[in-house]
């Protein structure tokens, strides 16, 4: 199998069984989005949905936000991850987008990133979700996910991986594979024990055959004649 026929067989599946996917993430506006994107770094999904309705009650825009101190900012949000540099990065995110960008989120990824809490990765999630853009958002889901399943190949990085990823994704549909890919490792393809049997996409899956001790084509021998589940497992370790 070729590399654009494994895309294809995954393109052709998801699109098939799972035609609509979305963020988890609860939101009303691009403000709320991005706050809660910053919240999720290293921390779930269904933790950063139960701390934000009081926080957006108290803090509903950039205007508002700016105003409050970290440390009442910090108190809404303590639960989560790193609380303190996220109380501080919340407060920053929303004085820079009062000050340079009219208290309204910009469109731009290039923009995104000077945000203070904003990296590639949240920077790409708000232009694919909330502008329909072609940006390919690598969490640890999506990197673990596409090397299990030979979309990428020796991706050291998440940026290699969303270089490869976008090589060969057609850019209509690279804000809904992104969150194909991070669905199915939330919930099929986890980290520690995939639910590899149950997995329709095992036929193709590097990581299920190397398990089954099954070469494949797209099996790079190393100089130290490594098979494709011992690259699979140190690619984990980056995760």
């Amino acid at each position: 199998m070729t590399i654009k026929e494994r895309y294809g067989f995954v393109v052709d599946y998801f699109s098939k069984h799972r035609p609509q996917a979305e963020t988890e993430l609860a939101y009303n506006n691009p403000f709320e989005l991005l706050v809660a994107v910053i919240l999720s770094a290293q921390c779930t999904d269904k933790r950063v949905n139960l701390i934000t309705p009081a926080l957006f009650r108290q803090f509903p825009d950039a205007e508002s936000m700016a105003a409050a101190s970290v440390e009442e900012i910090f108190s809404l949000i303590r639960s989560v991850s790193y609380p303190n540099n996220k109380a501080k990065h919340l407060k920053g995110m929303a004085e820079m987008l009062l000050r340079d960008f009219n208290s309204e989120v910009p469109e731009r990824i290039e923009d995104l990133v000077k945000l203070p809490g904003v990296g590639r990765k949240t920077a790409n999630v708000i232009a694919s979700v909330v502008f329909n853009q072609a940006a390919m958002a690598v969490d640890t889901h999506v990197f673990r996910v596409s090397a299990r399943l030979g979309l990428t190949r020796n991706a050291k990085t998440p940026l290699e991986a969303e270089k490869q990823l976008m090589k060969y994704l057609p850019n209509a549909i690279v804000p809904l594979a992104h969150h194909w890919l991070i669905l199915h490792g939330r919930y099929v393809c986890m980290a520690r024990n995939p639910a590899c049997t149950a997995c329709d996409l095992k036929e193709i899956c590097l990581h299920f055959k190397g398990k089954k001790g099954i070469k494949t084509s797209l099996s790079k021998p190393t100089k130290a004649k490594q098979s494709a589940a011992s690259i699979v497992k140190k690619k984990n370790k980056l995760i």
